[in-house]
């Protein structure tokens, strides 16, 4: 019986055009943008200055606050500035330009031993000087996620593979030519908490990756088969669905034992412990009615999207929405002359009649926004309460326990997109909260 949880909603997954097309390694950009923005947490501090020569894996920023990850640069060469620059939040942040020579010199920055040789500290450094984080959109660091406090006791540590967005099969595409990577990974997380068993949830439309995990023969590996349905895929509920638990509001997920890490986290740190090698590239989908070839390209980190789109055969029509990741979640773009980051999981161009632009219309109180929320929130209320700026009675009807899945916007028949004015309001809250 697949499992899943309440509320949520089958959408059109459009994933067809790309998910049997095997990954193509693309080259390097001839200049490599890195914004020291690149993950939640203390922005980085830049440890080169212009003129600088760099090597794959050279240490370009870093931080010494907790809550942070080292960057990498993915090409050899050198920098040319460091300046504001577009970013895919859409805001605009500090990057760091390297000039690309095309000879990929490489430095190994890590020294990891034999993982069952190291104490748990040893490994979680590796990790966070790996430059790891949560690849699946979140960018919170790992090394952070792997270290719960010491009264928090971990019972069950699950790979995200449901990769419920539309259009994106990174993930899919990961387990289908690397399992044993991802395996990998996870099994030296166990490690950390003396785990006999690690799991790994997969959605039903993926049977070729079910069937990948399970060549392994892998005893201490459950796969969990998931119901085809989005958000499938956020955190809490794929614990609920894993574990039958469920995190309370304003909890964490380890408040019930479990740690989720993403696909492509788990092969990175594979990677760092084998091959000695920080994140300096990740799969990239590359989709929508306005891509001329969808594919699942793995691209340096750096590389501008209009690089990334030519390598996939350029745009078929000007796309009337160009998107950072998916189109639930993702983040729509004003050019494409953005760099991709580590929480870039696709590029998706759509053309008008991909996207929904209609006028706003008065909330009919149909209930559909309430039916289908995986939180189970009222979301026409929040959204009415967000746009008075009413933020108290936001507050009162558990704002902050949105995941901004926009299942409520998608379903909306007043297309008044309330994730919009919820987002809004939660950071009002938060800045808020930072004031006091």
């Amino acid at each position: 019986m697949l499992r899943t949880f309440k509320g949520g909603l089958h959408v059109p997954d459009h994933k067809s055009d790309t998910n049997k097309i095997p990954t193509r390694k693309i080259d390097g950009a001839p200049v490599h943008i890195f914004p020291l923005h690149q993950h939640i947490g203390a922005m980085l501090d830049p440890k080169v200055k212009v003129g600088d020569y760099v090597r794959v894996g050279t240490v370009l920023a870093d931080s010494d606050a907790y809550l942070t990850v080292p960057l990498h640069s993915s090409v050899s060469g050198t920098v040319t500035e460091i300046k504001p620059y577009f970013h895919p939040s859409g805001t605009e942040a500090m990057a760091i330009f390297v000039e690309n020579d095309f000879k990929y010199e490489t430095v190994t920055t890590l020294n990891p031993k034999r993982v069952d040789t190291m104490s748990p500290e040893e490994i979680v450094r590796v990790i966070r000087d790996a430059g790891i984080v949560g690849m699946g959109g979140a960018g919170f660091p790992t090394h952070a996620k792997l270290s719960p406090p010491k009264d928090k006791k971990v019972t069950h540590l699950i790979i995200n593979a449901a990769e419920c967005e539309p259009y994106l099969t990174s993930d899919h595409r990961r387990l289908l030519e690397t399992p044993e990577k991802v395996v990998a990974g996870l099994r030296i997380c166990m490690r950390l908490f003396g785990l006999d068993k690690g799991y790994i949830g997969i959605e039903a439309n993926k049977p070729d990756a079910v069937e990948a995990i399970k060549s392994l023969n892998d005893s201490k590996i459950e796969i969990v088969e998931l119901k085809t349905k989005y958000p499938q895929g956020s955190e809490k509920q794929l614990i609920k669905a894993v574990t039958g638990k469920s995190v309370p509001s304003g909890g964490l997920p380890v408040d019930v034992g479990a740690i989720v890490i993403n696909v492509d986290t788990a092969y990175e740190i594979s990677g760092a412990f084998e091959e000695g090698m920080p994140v300096v590239s990740r799969i990239i989908t590359v989709a929508g009615d306005c891509i001329k070839e969808p594919c699942n390209l793995e691209v340096r980190m750096g590389t501008p999207f209009e690089f990334v789109i030519n390598a996939a055969g350029g745009y078929t029509s000007q796309p009337k929405k160009l998107v950072n990741g998916g189109p639930m979640m993702g983040i729509a773009q004003f050019t494409d002359k953005v760099p991709t980051v580590k929480t870039t999981s696709a590029i998706l161009a759509l053309s008008e009649s991909a996207s929904v632009y209609d006028e706003d219309s008065p909330c009919i109180h149909c209930g559909k926004c309430v039916t289908h929320c995986p939180m189970r929130l009222m979301p026409f209320k929040l959204a009415r309460y967000a746009s008075e700026d009413d933020l108290e009675m936001c507050q009162k009807y558990h704002i902050m326990d949105c995941i901004e899945c926009g299942l409520c916007s998608y379903l909306c028949p007043g297309r008044q997109g309330p994730v919009q004015n919820i987002r809004m309001a939660k950071q009002k809250i938060i800045e808020n909260r930072r004031k006091k």
